[in-house]
Order: structure tokens, then C-alpha cells, then sequence
């Protein structure tokens, strides 16, 4: 734990981490200390370099008079990232951390890498919530303001499960400053981001509890459709998530923090070579290629219509002609072939035969042709 003047005041910071290490900024809520992170910076330390303060008014921290604003909260943070020559560094803000977080990424986005605003809401209702407390701290101190404060921040199973851890909250409600109280509760009280978080483009998650009666998921849900491209995840836990639900906090935490931006970002645009000959090259042979590949099918169209032809052929009916043809090119064949004496005798036989019964017949034929030559003679 170290105490370095920042601006007007000494502002109470503790480092965990190695020093190479990205940088992680805690701001803690109203009310509470930089111990309220003691759960996360535990867990976050292994991987970087965990930078906790107490807010303006808050544990160790000046408390000066108020009322303050989230501009002056907001530029504390910057201060003391600058006291310690962080020039980037993610954010983790529960509920007035979470809109300091908010004043950061809207007037200073290219100071914060990532950020995880818890628990929080970009305007808090109505100015006669806040001026009650102010009067309450500053009449009657903290103790007043820390038993409905507790029963705001855990659910009833929590308090009666975890005594100890809540009492530890409770104590750090009860000693914080009065003044340094009332002014931060001036700050909320005149805060209003609803448009201004519009413009936001860091990489964000807002983390919600859903039994949470000081900033209900609504105002959350908020946040996240007012900031493009923010996530929103909701816990089992009332306001102060990060100890209610450590366990599932701290691996959110851990996830979304851990997301190079480079992965996010998307590919590096591949190079375009500097020789564009072979290139042109291709595109020329491109349509010779699909010349060839035109012939090929022409070719096989023409293959194709030749043999429907030839069997459209075998199916049709053979011409006259055609069968005269074919006839004598077999007797041809046949006069050609050597013929036996067998065969030459039977057709003298046959032939002797066939001439006999032509000359029976001829016969009367002639005769019958003389009598219808002659003139008829009379009757007698």
C-alpha cells in the first residue's frame, strides 16, 4: 500500500502484479475501499498488473469538502495512471466506479483497453434520494446509513451464508469519511451519461445482479444497448456482485479482460502481390480453355448422333432395291463356289421335267388361239 500525491491530494494505491504486465484499474463503489477488490485482485494478479485506489473521500484517500462531480472522479483516475506512467490500461468499475469507468471511455477512450462496469447505471433517479443521504452523513455520520445500505448490497440467504464477509463491508461503510460521502453522493446525484455513453466504442461488459434493488438489471440493460457491441451478463447476487458471486465474477473478469484486441479485430488484410503478370496471364488462357471445352462437347454431340443413325438404320425396313442387290451379290458368291456333279445332274433332271410339262401346256394354247382366228360358219 503506497499514499502519492495526485493533483490537490494523496490518493491510496496498492499494485499487485508484475510491473511488464497489462494494466488493470480498480475504482470501487460508494461507500467502500479498494479492499472491496481484495477477491479480484487475487485473481487477476497472476496475469497482470492489478492497480487498486481509494476514490476521492473514500479509505485512505483525500476527503476533502464537496460536492464533487464524475468529471473530477474520473480525472483522479487519469492522474494516478499517469503518477504512474501507465498510458493505457483496462477498467473494472462497480456501481460509482462503473460511472467513473463510463466519464473515461466517453472523454478519454483511448486511455482504457477494455472495460467491465458492474452493478451500476448511467442516472440514478431522483435528486431527493440523493440530498437525503448527504444531510444523513453529514448530520448523524455513516452508522445511520450502513444497515439499509447492507441490506441493499446482499440478498437476505447471502448475509446469513457469508456473516463475515459482510460484516468486512460494513465496516468499511461505517468508516468512511462523512464529507468525502456526501460529495460523491452530490456527484451521483448530478450525473447523467444516458447519451453521452452513446459515442463509447471500447470493448465493454455489463455485469448485472438480478436481485439487485440499487441498480436493477433495467439500468444495466441500459448501459449495454447504449453502447455498441457491449455484452451484458447477469448474476445470482444482489449489488455488490463481486463478492456475492466472487466466483463467476472473477471468471468473467478474467475471460473478457484476457481477449487480445488483435482477436478481436479480425485477420490482417492479406497482401496484394506486386507482380499482376501472371494474373493476366491466367485470366487470357481462361477463354481458350473454355473454347476446347466447347469442341470436346461438340465432338461428342456428332459421335452421339452418328450411332442413334446407324441404330435408326438397323431398325428401319429393307428397300426392294436394297434386297435385289443383296441377292445377287449371293448368287455371285454362289456361281463363284466350285459345284459339285451330284447337284449339275439333278438340275438336267429338273430341268427335263420342267420342259416337258411347259410343252403340255402350250399345247392347247396354241390350238384354242387358230380357232379364235377363223370366221365362224353358218348354220346349217
Amino acid at each position: 500500500m503506497a499514499r502519492m500525491q495526485v493533483g490537490t491530494g494523496e490518493f491510496n494505491v496498492v499494485i499487485d502484479g508484475a510491473d511488464d504486465a497489462p494494466a488493470v484499474l480498480l475504482s470501487n463503489s460508494l461507500g467502500t475501499n479498494l479492499h472491496m477488490w481484495d477477491d479480484q485482485a487475487e485473481a487477476l494478479r497472476t496475469r497482470f498488473r492489478v492497480i487498486r485506489y481509494d476514490s476521492r473521500g473514500h479509505g485512505g484517500s483525500v476527503a476533502d469538502e464537496g460536492p464533487y462531480s464524475i468529471e473530477q472522479l474520473g480525472r483522479d483516475a487519469l492522474a494516478i495512471l499517469d503518477a504512474l506512467q501507465v498510458s493505457k490500461a483496462h477498467f473494472v468499475g462497480l456501481s460509482m466506479g462503473g460511472m467513473v469507468g463510463m466519464w473515461l471511455m466517453t472523454n478519454a477512450p483511448e486511455r482504457i483497453g477494455r472495460a467491465v462496469l458492474a452493478n451500476t447505471g448511467a442516472h440514478m433517479g431522483s435528486p431527493d434520494l440523493w440530498n437525503t443521504r448527504i444531510r444523513t452523513a453529514k448530520t448523524d455520520g455513516m452508522a445511520p446509513l450502513t444497515a439499509a445500505t447492507i441490506d441493499r448490497w446482499f440478498t437476505r440467504e447471502f448475509q446469513e451464508s457469508a456473516p463475515q464477509a459482510v460484516e468486512r463491508i460494513a465496516q468499511m461503510v461505517r468508516s468512511t469519511p462523512a464529507e468525502g460521502y456526501a460529495g460523491c453522493c452530490a456527484a451521483i446525484r448530478d450525473m447523467d451519461q444516458r447519451e453521452s455513453i452513446r459515442g463509447i466504442t471500447n470493448p465493454v461488459l455489463v455485469i448485472v445482479g438480478k436481485s439487485d434493488p440499487a441498480t436493477p438489471p433495467t439500468m444495466g440493460g441500459l448501459i449495454a444497448d447504449h453502447i455498441k457491441g457491449a455484452r451484458i451478463l447477469a448474476l445470482e447476487a444482489a449489488h455488490l456482485s463481486n463478492i456475492e458471486a466472487s466466483n463467476a465474477f472473477n471468471r468473467a473478469l478474467l475471460s473478457f479482460l484476457s481477449v487480445r484486441e488483435a482477436d478481436t479485430a479480425g485477420a490482417p488484410a492479406k497482401a496484394v502481390p506486386a507482380k499482376t503478370a501472371p494474373a493476366k496471364a491466367a485470366a487470357r488462357k481462361k477463354p481458350a480453355a473454355k473454347k476446347a471445352a466447347v469442341k470436346k462437347s461438340a465432338v461428342k454431340k456428332t459421335t452421339a448422333k452418328k450411332k442413334t443413325a446407324k441404330k435408326a438404320a438397323a431398325k428401319k425396313p429393307v428397300k426392294k432395291a436394297a434386297a435385289r442387290k443383296a441377292s445377287k451379290a449371293a448368287a455371285k458368291k454362289i456361281a463363284k463356289k466350285p459345284v459339285r456333279k451330284s447337284v449339275v445332274k439333278a438340275a438336267k433332271k429338273a430341268a427335263k421335267k420342267f420342259a416337258r410339262k411347259a410343252a403340255k401346256t402350250a399345247a392347247p394354247k396354241k390350238s384354242a388361239k387358230k380357232a379364235a382366228k377363223k370366221p365362224a360358219g353358218k348354220k346349217r
